[in-house]
C-alpha cells in the first residue's frame, strides 16, 4: 500500500511550543518523525497575554500569529529532515493553531494562526481553523481527538478510555459496541504550569519533583471540586478562559490558605488525577483498561496517583501500542486534515453535541 503522508501541528493550552508530526495514514495512523519546537519567552509571554482583553489585541495576536506560524515553519523543517521524505510526498499540513479564546457558548473559538503565511512559507497545502465549524453547528468545538481515538485505539474486546492530559484534561470513551464520547474533565497540567512558575520560576514542574515535597491539602482539594463544571453532563468543553491562577485564587480563601506553595501543588495533581478519575467513573460506566498520553503522562507523580484513583482498572500510556504519549495530537491533527481533502466529516456529534456530522477545517491549497 502506497503510503499517505501528512504533518500535523499542535500547540496546545500549555503555551510551550509546537508540536510537529510526520504521519503515515495508509493503513494504520503511524507516526514517521516527530519534533519540537519550543516558543521563545517573548512569544510565550505574547500568547499568554491575548488569554485576556488587552489594549491592542488586533496587532499584537496578528505579530504573535506571524511568529507560530515561524515556529511550524521550523517544525516542518525539522520533521521532514528526520524522515528524509521530500516536502511534494506529502499532501498535507494539519494545523491547530493556538486557543486564545475558547467560548462556544458565546457562539466562538479562536485558535490563532496565519494559515497562509504558513503556505507561502512551506509550499505546502494546509488544513486549519478546525473548530470554527463545529461549534457554528452548535457543538463545544471540543474536544475534537475523540474521532483520531477511535480510529487508532478502539478495540472490539475491551472497553478503553483514552485520556489526553495538555494544558486541559479530556477524555474518550471507546466502548465496544455503542457510541464514542468524549469530554474535556477540566484542567490537566495548566494549574500546576502557571503555580510552577510563579513560584519557581520554571515552566512546569519536571516529573512533579516540587509537587513530591508538598502536602496534600484536602479542604482546598474539596473546595477545587464543587466548582459547578465538574457536576455539568457533558457535551462541554473548558479552557483556560474558566481554569487559571485568578480562578484559583479565588478559591484559595479556605482553612487551608497557610498552604505552602509546595502543598498547593501537591493539591493542584491531586485534583487533576481526581477529576479525571470521577469522570471516568461516572460517564464512562464499564472501563476496563485507561490510556493516557499528553505530556502529563511524562509526569510519574500524576501517573501513580491517577492508577490509585483509577484502580482496579489497567492504566498504561499510549506508548505501550506504538504511538508516544507526546504524538497523539499530532497524529490527530494530520488525520483530520486528510478526513478534510476527502469531504469526510471530522466531528463526533455525540462528543460535541453539534447537530451533525460536519467537514472540519478551511484548506489553503498551496
Amino acid at each position: 500500500m502506497a503510503p499517505e503522508y501528512y504533518i500535523g501541528l499542535m500547540s496546545g493550552t500549555s503555551v510551550d511550543g509546537v508540536d510537529a508530526v510526520l504521519a503515515d495514514l495508509s493503513s494504520s495512523p503511524r507516526s514517521v518523525a516527530a519534533a519540537h519546537v519550543a516558543f521563545a519567552p517573548a512569544l510565550r509571554a505574547a500568547l499568554n497575554a491575548l488569554q485576556a482583553s488587552g489594549a491592542d489585541e488586533i496587532e499584537r495576536g496578528a505579530l504573535a500569529a506571524n511568529a507560530l506560524m515561524d515556529c511550524c515553519v521550523e517544525a516542518v523543517a525539522l520533521v521532514l529532515a528526520r524522515s528524509r521524505i521530500d516536502r511534494s510526498d506529502v499532501a498535507a499540513i494539519g494545523l491547530h493553531g493556538q486557543t486564545v479564546r475558547h467560548r462556544p457558548d458565546l457562539g466562538f473559538t479562536t485558535q490563532l494562526a496565519n494559515p497562509a503565511r504558513l503556505v507561502e512559507a512551506t509550499g505546502m497545502t494546509v488544513v486549519a481553523d478546525f473548530r470554527s465549524r463545529d461549534v457554528a453547528a452548535g457543538g463545544q468545538g471540543a474536544p475534537l481527538v475523540p474521532a483520531f481515538h477511535a480510529a487508532a485505539f478502539a478495540a472490539h474486546d475491551r472497553h478503553r478510555v483514552v485520556v489526553n492530559i495538555g494544558g486541559i484534561a479530556n477524555v474518550t470513551d471507546l466502548p465496544p459496541e455503542g457510541p464514542v464520547r468524549g469530554f474535556d474533565t477540566g484542567p490537566g497540567n495548566t494549574l500546576m504550569d502557571a503555580w510552577c512558575e510563579r513560584h519557581t520560576r520554571t515552566t512546569f514542574d519536571r516529573d512533579g519533583a516540587w509537587a513530591s515535597t508538598g502536602r496534600l491539602q484536602p479542604g482546598l482539594l474539596a473546595v477545587l471540586e464543587r466548582d459547578p463544571y465538574f457536576a455539568a453532563a457533558p457535551p462541554k468543553s473548558t479552557g483556560r478562559d474558566h481554569f487559571n491562577l485568578a480562578w484559583l485564587e479565588r478559591h484559595m480563601q479556605t482553612p487551608d490558605r497557610s498552604a505552602s506553595p509546595a502543598d498547593v501543588q501537591r493539591t493542584l495533581l491531586a485534583f487533576t488525577a481526581r477529576t479525571i478519575a470521577d469522570a471516568i467513573a461516572v460517564w464512562c460506566t464499564g472501563a476496563d483498561e485507561v490510556l493516557i498520553c499528553g505530556g502529563g503522562a511524562s509526569n510519574p507523580l500524576l501517573v501513580a496517583e491517577l492508577q490509585r484513583a483509577l484502580a482496579p482498572r489497567t492504566v498504561m500510556t499510549t506508548a505501550s501500542l506504538g504511538v508516544p504519549v507526546t504524538e497523539v495530537e499530532g497524529l490527530a491533527f494530520a488525520w483530520l486534515a486528510r478526513e478534510a481533502l476527502a469531504g469526510r466529516a471530522g466531528n463526533l456529534p455525540s462528543v460535541t453535541g453539534a447537530r451533525g456530522p460536519r467537514i472540519l477545517g478551511a484548506i489553503y491549497h498551496v
